[in-house]
């Protein structure tokens, strides 16, 4: 496996500089965006230097967060940073590395990312408020300068990429990016509880060592099959994942799941491994009695089922 080459124009972040002027007004407005995260296709160890690392291809999804810095002063303006600890954190750093001081102005965020639910809230808006910043001053923050940000805050993904990858979420290293970019459709639940991603990284490590042999086959099989374009084997290897990671952070329907897979025809199984959501791979968008019945299906085990396409 190869490093990512962050000087490549492919790995580049689509971070192209976004100041609007708001009409009518004497203020301007600059932007950042994210997208998030279905969970993961796959989890589990990457061996590096003898010690084995969390390891994830993550699922990403065309849902996103957004970051708004309105510059001048405002009277009665919100604290929009109040509760987004990281964020303020990432600006430190970036203002910091950039050895900038941001003009006057208000922050404001939105997103359509559930926070503790697996869909990576917190990475996507510290992202999107990189991007932000690069439009307030003029810069593209290359992948390299995201990631050292993103490792002086949390264990994360690789959301600020535009490929699939596999990605070391605690040292924040692209192991390999996938030329393939296979497309899902989703049919997914929220089971409802909260995690705390911070807080179950010593407890995966524990399951890895203990089931080191099926885990590292499994992510061999799924680089393999990126690495051929093949979707069938990609959402195989992200059920395999799913089981595995059972015993760290137990999705309550996963059983159900597989005893209905065949039923429904679905292609594979994913899960927000350190999350709340579980659902159906398919290859093939399903059609309006397929998304029926599968509706049915999971109003009848208690939960409202969403319907989404994957990829980018």
């Amino acid at each position: 496996m190869t490093s990512i080459d962050f000087a490549d124009s492919r790995y580049t972040p689509a971070a192209r500089p976004n100041f609007t002027w708001h009409a009518g007004t004497a203020e301007a407005i600059s932007s950042g965006i994210c997208h998030g995260t279905l969970g993961e296709l796959i989890q589990g160890p990457y061996i590096e230097n003898g010690a084995a690392q969390i390891s994830l291809i993550s699922l990403p999804v065309k849902k996103y967060s957004c970051m708004h810095f309105t510059h001048g002063e405002r009277a009665g303006a919100d604290n929009a940073l109040a509760t987004k600890t990281k964020c303020r954190q990432a600006i430190a750093h970036y203002l910091a590395r950039q050895g900038r001081q941001l003009p006057p102005g208000t922050w404001s965020h939105d997103s359509e990312l559930l926070e503790g639910k697996g869909m990576a809230s917190s990475t996507a808006d510290i992202v999107a408020t990189i991007r932000c910043l690069d439009a307030i001053f003029g810069i593209a923050s290359c992948g390299e300068s995201i990631s050292a940000t993103l490792r002086a805050i949390e264990r994360s993904d690789s959301v600020f990429l535009e490929t699939y990858a596999l990605y070391l979420s605690g040292r924040q290293h692209v192991v390999q990016c996938f030329g393939s970019a296979p497309t899902f459709h989703a049919c997914y639940i929220d089971e409802g509880n909260r995690i705390d991603t911070e807080k179950t990284g010593a407890r995966l490590l524990t399951l890895y060592h203990e089931r080191l042999t099926p885990y590292t086959a499994n992510l061999d099989n799924a680089v393999d099959a990126f690495l051929r374009g093949d979707l069938a084997a990609i959402a195989a290897c992200a059920t395999v994942s799913a089981v595995l990671g059972q015993d760290a952070i137990p999705k309550r329907n996963l059983g159900v799941l597989l005893k209905n897979q065949a039923r429904y025809g679905a292609d594979g199984i994913f899960v927000a491994h350190t999350g709340s959501l579980a659902g159906y791979l398919f290859i093939h968008k399903p059609g309006p009695t397929q998304m029926g019945a599968l509706s049915s299906f999971f109003r009848g085990l208690g939960f409202q089922s969403r319907f989404v396409q994957t990829g980018f």
